[in-house]
């Protein structure tokens, strides 16, 4: 059996486990009264915040680029991703590495970026629970502490990141100083992970390119928050707003991280439902939220991606042809 068959059962599984055991104490026909009656302009405003936040980052990408590709081009092939990460396997940002280098747009710019992106984005999750965590209701202090050590060596640590790439001979003498004392570690390509790393980051040394991404990373993430915001008036919960959109996005961004499920089903809706119950939301007002929010945001993929699709003249097979995919070296 190949690999990708396996992972493509393995991500099946994970989904429908997840969902069971969100929804197994769950009564789903008050969940369903709940989606019924949802505003339904508060829904369309959450399903136009998430196509504005796709934007939000093809602006961000576009510049990580030096906007060597149109803002057309940069929102289409966005919207593929975004699309294409629902699939078991998330090829979405390969498909985009790919596409954008028949742009004329070189293959370690393209890949650098995304590592950009990535970074920013993890840094931006772990501010957001820094700052959520001790707002919780009964929140023990030793969580509150630690919540905000984890903010604190979340800034230290991309501080630092920022700093060996701009110093990189530095990064390597303090590798070399470790692999002395741990020389079992040498086994590993840590040297070549390390310059990946570094030269993903190395734009951000460019005090116009920092700004640039920085400014728009803020943006996409203050538009999920109100996409958010919009969904929470939508099923008309009551609860500190600011304190759910922070931590109900935050939780809902590392759920998408994990590779092996379906379009993130189950582990997504029981990401918010942990983050409505840690704020006092009700199970059925929480699982009709996470429903709610999970749909809106694969519609929104699903459009953006969709109109890409037909207007760059990509067809889904086009994504699969890996004998295409530039060479890395």
């Amino acid at each position: 059996m190949r690999r990708e068959t396996l992972i493509i059962i393995a991500s099946i599984l994970v989904s429908l486990i997840f969902l069971v055991l969100v929804l197994r104490d769950v009564p789903l026909a008050d969940v369903g009264a709940a989606l019924r009656q949802a505003n339904f302009s508060w829904v369309l405003f959450g399903f136009v915040m998430v196509v504005f936040s796709i934007w939000t980052r093809a602006v961000r990408w576009r510049g990580l680029l030096n906007n060597r590709i149109s803002l057309r081009d940069a929102l289409y092939l966005m919207g593929i991703t975004f699309m294409l990460n629902q699939l078991p396997l998330r090829v979405g940002e390969v498909a985009r590495g790919l596409f954008v280098t028949q742009r004329d747009v070189p293959f370690m710019t393209a890949a650098t970026s995304i590592v950009i992106e990535r970074v920013l984005d993890i840094l931006i999750v772990v501010l957001m629970i820094a700052v959520a965590v001790p707002f919780l209701p009964d929140a023990p202090q030793q969580v509150t502490q630690g919540a905000v050590i984890f903010g604190i060596i979340g800034v230290a640590g991309f501080g630092i990141l920022l700093f060996f790439a701009y110093m990189p001979q530095v990064a390597h003498r303090i590798l070399d100083f470790f692999l002395r004392i741990l020389p079992f570690l040498s086994r590993l390509p840590l040297a070549d992970w390390l310059d990946h790393t570094l030269e993903g980051l190395r734009p951000l040394t460019h005090w116009r390119t920092f700004a640039h991404a920085i400014v728009w990373t803020l943006i996409s993430w203050i538009t999920s928050l109100f996409t958010l915001l919009a969904l929470l008036r939508a099923l008309n919960i009551e609860t500190n707003y600011w304190l759910m959109s922070f931590l109900g996005v935050a939780l809902a961004s590392l759920s998408i991280a994990i590779p092996v499920s379906v379009a993130a089903i189950g582990l997504f809706e029981g990401a918010v439902i942990l983050a409505g119950e840690l704020v006092g939301i009700d199970t059925v007002s929480a699982t009709a939220l996470g429903f709610l929010y999970h749909g809106n945001a694969v519609l929104g993929y699903i459009v953006v991606g969709a109109v890409g699709m037909f207007s760059l003249g990509i067809s889904i097979g086009d994504v699969f042809k890996r004998d295409e995919l530039p060479d890395k070296s």
